[in-house]
């Protein structure tokens, strides 16, 4: 490589200059917090992107019945969750009186648009069509949350892998009974028994982030509306009943009783 060369640095590599300048705030003058809120969000997209690519390498993992595979992925999934739940600690740093003077400024933007977080729910079974008339998509984003509902979910990947393992998951309630036989017979299915509690622990965590992200927004802007046009904190506290995999949370219900499938 000659001195004329471009040669390859930390700052290169990382492209650390372009970085830098994609926070812009709004607000004039600038508000100190502003750019908080900004580092705050564009940190969320950049780790639900790699939770995208983990979950990808999983479902493949899951089809390629290489459940130590899995497990590696989802491990790495679930320390990327805890720390989307650890940045509310940061945010709450900020105060209502200083978010509400530049709150203004981002309408009519809010996380709700976020694609990326849509990616996830569809990618994980959370299927809503309707989203896709709900917020801004340009044509390559649109294409990406079609062809999510279009492939199979990461729970149909997990029926599927149970059906080639002999178990019956075509019903409600064949699912139910093929979950409470893995927990009770874990030393006959161990390897399935961990990966169970692999997706009940993705399915747990996003759900205590919902509800962080919840207290925090009420903490915030208390019941005021969206700046996207949602009912807020309202709108956020609904997202809370929804489960990605239900079937594995009620089979709960049913364990350490008198046996409920015979």
């Amino acid at each position: 490589m000659s001195d004329s060369d471009p040669r390859l640095s930390y700052g290169s590599y990382l492209q650390v200059g372009r970085l830098l300048g994609l926070q812009r705030p709004l607000s004039e003058p600038e508000h100190h917090d502003e750019l908080l809120f900004i580092v705050i969000h564009q940190v969320y997209e950049l780790w639900f992107k790699q939770i995208i690519h983990e979950l990808d390498a999983a479902m493949r993992s899951i089809d390629s019945d290489d459940l130590l595979r899995t497990s590696k992925r989802f491990r790495r999934i679930d320390a990327i969750q805890r720390l989307l739940e650890q940045q509310v600690d940061v945010l709450e740093t900020m105060t209502p009186q200083e978010f509400n003077q530049f709150r203004d400024n981002l309408n009519p933007a809010s996380g709700f648009q976020s694609v990326q977080f849509r990616e996830i729910e569809f990618a994980s079974g959370l299927q809503r069509p309707n989203i896709l008339n709900q917020i801004e998509l340009d044509p390559q984003q649109r294409e990406r949350l079609e062809r999510r509902m279009a492939e199979p979910t990461l729970y149909d990947r997990a029926k599927s892998l149970l059906h080639r393992r002999g178990f019956a998951v075509d019903t409600h309630d064949r699912l139910l009974e093929t979950f409470h036989t893995i927990y009770t017979r874990e030393d006959e299915y161990y390897d399935l028994y961990l990966f169970l509690e692999e997706l009940i622990e993705f399915d747990e965590r996003l759900l205590l982030w919902r509800g962080r992200h919840v207290r925090m927004v009420e903490r915030m802007i208390g019941a005021k509306m969206g700046t996207g046009g949602s009912s807020g904190a309202a709108y956020l506290a609904r997202t809370l009943e929804t489960k990605l995999f239900p079937e594995l949370w009620e089979v709960r219900t049913t364990l350490g009783n008198s046996p409920a499938y015979a």
